[in-house]
């Protein structure tokens, strides 16, 4: 046998063992055939210069700061620096990174020196969400390219602020909501978009339940910096709970399941009605009031939130119901989730696309869509804006579920109707932090200052809550509207 003939044999076998994954994965035939023909196009690009990377917030071995650092890794990018504020995932990742043979990597606790490095070219971002604009903004003014994990930000002001400075200094940034890189959602999509099930009336965003739990303090882990950790929101006690992976739990650092799963299922939903850089009109929510307990989680624990969008398009976003998105329309229904893509009728999923349908960006690799943009300088899949709009659109119903009334948005003047409702667009920073970079903080430096915790619910009369942050707002900056 010729080497050539070696050559069509494997690729034969590499075709026909792709093929196989992707018809277990629930896609049908024809798609898969497209989809292993862009994978063997990109296969054969060639490979661009060495990237070299900075990894903020690493995290433990089960965190998606290492998730993407192993992403990256398979990329070719070569890290040469990692910043944490827990001392104990510092050391460790750094072990890793020497293992993986970037014996030149250096820890940092304080993500600023990191990105004053001029050799380092991008970043990774997977640090609790209260931190996400800053660092991203601060990394974009550095020269540096993107890629954070979503939720892209913790309030809708910072998500303009991030898309505003991403576009004014011309980097690239990928935000990690990786279904987009998901050929099921992408083929949900292409079909919804197609009119396969006629006109659409409504879309399920099923998301899944916050847990619920009271809890008490606890001395600081040696090595954390909690200080640090909370940065630019209230100082509170230390509870495991509240930290790490937990975070995502409380109101003050996230939002629950609206902005966990809901960064990436709303974000298919937006994706498939065609509304990237758009969003709803109104909001109307329905939910299990969250614990009063200070010391306990504070996110909604069972909830239906309603988008309606101008076109009279219904997105129910809630946390009943098989974890997915299930698309209705006129014809018939399409459900997609990361493990299956079922249509009410087989015909819907077994006929092929035609060559004059609408199709969608082609990425099958999300880390590796933001490697290919490093290289041509384009747009990411899931880019500043799409990242944006989504996000936008999950603050939008947890501002609805804070305040327990239906909300009327605007998705170009970028504001509400309510005065309420548009105080919660933007939250208060506790100094010396800010959007655009804070001081650099030192041992000997003024305690920082103490803000009110953020609002779970509408247990204060409303009167109290609007003076009590006009007390304690501080605006360092103001968002373009």
């Amino acid at each position: 046998m010729s080497f050539s003939q070696r050559g069509n044999f494997s690729r034969r076998g590499f075709v026909q063992k792709s093929l196989g994954a992707l018809g277990v994965a629930g896609l049908p035939v024809w798609y898969a055939k497209e989809i292993v023909a862009a994978q063997e196009e990109r296969t054969g690009q060639k490979p661009g210069d060495i990237v070299r990377m900075g990894a903020i917030g690493i995290g433990s071995p089960q965190s998606r700061g290492r998730a993407i650092y192993q992403d990256a890794k398979r990329q070719k990018g070569r890290y040469v620096a990692a910043c944490d504020v827990d001392a104990r995932h510092l050391k460790n990742a750094l072990e890793m990174m020497k293992k993986d043979g970037f014996t030149e990597a250096k820890g940092y606790e304080d993500f600023r020196e990191l990105l004053d490095r001029k050799d380092i070219d991008a970043v990774t971002i997977a640090t609790p969400d209260q931190w996400h604009a800053i660092i991203a903004i601060e990394a974009l003014r550095k020269g540096k390219d993107v890629y954070c994990e979503k939720p892209l930000t913790l309030t809708i002001e910072e998500a303009y602020a991030v898309e505003k400075a991403a576009k004014e200094t011309g980097r690239v940034f990928q935000t990690g909501s990786q279904q987009r890189s998901d050929a099921r959602f992408r083929l949900a999509c292409e079909l919804v978009r197609n009119g396969r099930i006629g006109k659409i009336k409504t879309v399920e965003a099923r998301i899944g339940r916050n847990p619920t739990g009271t809890f008490k303090t606890a001395p600081v882990p040696e090595g954390l910096n909690w200080d640090f950790w909370q940065g630019p929101c209230a100082t509170v006690d230390f509870i495991p709970q509240r930290c790490h992976y937990e975070y995502r739990w409380w109101y003050e650092y996230s939002g629950g399941k609206m902005t966990d799963w809901g960064a990436h299922h709303i974000d298919i939903a937006q994706w498939g009605l065609g509304r990237d850089g758009s969003g709803p009109i109104s909001i109307e929510t329905e939910a299990e009031a969250p614990a009063a307990d200070s010391n306990s989680y504070n996110c909604h624990p069972k909830f239906r939130v309603t988008y309606t969008y101008d076109d009279g398009v219904v997105l129910h976003t809630l946390s009943d119901g098989e974890n997915g998105i299930l698309f209705t329309g006129e014809k018939g229904t399409i459900f997609v989730s990361r493990g299956a893509i079922r249509a009410s009728d087989d015909k819907i999923l077994k006929e092929p696309l035609r060559d004059n349908d609408i199709r969608l960006e082609v990425s099958n690799n999300h880390m590796g869509n933001f490697f290919d943009c490093l290289k041509t300088r384009a747009a990411p899949i899931c880019n500043v804006s799409v990242g944006t709009s989504s996000v936008v659109v999950c603050h939008l119903g947890v501002i609805g579920l804070q305040l327990g009334k239906k909300l009327n948005w605007d998705p170009k003047a970028k504001k509400f109707q309510e005065a309420e409702a548009n105080a919660k667009i933007s939250r208060p920073m506790r100094a010396p932090w800010k959007l655009d970079g804070g001081k650099k903080m030192e041992a000997a430096a003024k305690p920082a200052e103490t803000i009110t915790p953020v609002e779970t619910g509408t247990r204060q009369p409303l009167k109290n809550k609007i003076l009590q942050r006009l007390k304690s707002v501080r605006r360092p900056w103001k968002s373009e509207s």
